[in-house]
């Protein structure tokens, strides 16, 4: 089965413009649960973009 989604960018691509519209969002959002929520998320996903960039660095090596 073949999904209807097509990558058209780097991965730390679709992260940084993920975490931008998360942002933006919460800009626009009154203060309360709603907004911290996009907060969270954004920072989550922030964290997730280094981890993936500490996995796929050159210096990482296997345990031994």
């Amino acid at each position: 089965m073949q999904r209807g989604c097509k990558q058209t960018g780097t991965l730390n691509q679709s992260i940084s413009e993920h975490v931008e519209r998360l942002l933006k969002e919460a800009r626009g959002t009154p203060p309360g649960f709603a907004r911290d929520q996009l907060l969270r998320l954004s920072r989550q996903v922030e964290t997730a973009s280094h981890i993936q960039l500490w996995l796929s660095s050159t210096g990482l090596q296997a345990p031994q």
